[in-house]
């Protein structure tokens, strides 16, 4: 039988995601910074906010791309969007910037009061594999956990190499594999936290 995660005030889930936006790869390999898209920050903040995720970091070295996370985030915490639409008010308040994987890590074994358990993400196979029942269960006893999921073609081998485990690809009927990360990130919560 597979464990619920109960959440509430008093059980709250250990659970962070990030965002990365820099070491990604583009389709040639190469390492680069992919841009901030207006799409992720609303989506992922809203799947986040569905299933009980504590903190959705996105990281960005790039001022220009950190000041537009901040005036898309404010205008819908402090502007008029937060007026028009409360329950997207409390989505985005989840979001915090981060220039790069090291200010995440810190900021999550602050925040939890030692490190969390960090799983990446990938559409490709590769190193020590954490299954999404084992980490269910092990959420659940309230263990803090950070995923990290990557833009662009993916995070590099570097960063991919940093997390203690990765998370099975996901795999759908045939041999297209390109979903976009914002239904990634949902899946990926769904199996995690989902009730079942």
């Amino acid at each position: 039988m597979v464990k619920e995660v109960a959440v509430s005030p008093g059980n709250p889930v250990r659970l962070d995601v990030a965002l990365v936006h820099y070491p990604v790869r583009n389709r040639n390999g190469e390492v680069i910074g992919s841009a901030v898209t207006n799409l992720d920050l609303h989506d992922i903040a809203r799947a986040s906010r569905t299933f009980g995720v504590d903190s959705y970091y996105v990281v960005t070295p790039f001022a220009d791309q950190q000041q537009l996370v901040r005036e898309i985030v404010d205008h819908w915490l402090t502007g008029h969007g937060a007026e028009r639409n409360p329950p997207r008010r409390e989505a985005l308040s989840l979001i915090q910037i981060c220039t790069d994987l090291a200010e995440v890590y810190a900021a999550a074994t602050a925040k939890w009061g030692q490190r969390p358990t960090i799983l990446a993400t990938s559409a490709v196979p590769g190193g020590e594999v954490a299954a999404y029942e084992e980490v269910r269960e092990r959420i659940a006893t309230g263990e803090p956990f950070l995923i990290l999921f990557g833009t662009g073609w993916g995070m590099t081998p570097e960063a991919l190499a940093e997390a203690d485990a990765q998370l099975p690809p996901l795999k759908g009927a045939g041999d297209y594999n390109h979903l976009s990360v914002r239904s990634a990130v949902s899946i990926v919560l769904d199996r995690l936290l989902g009730v079942i």
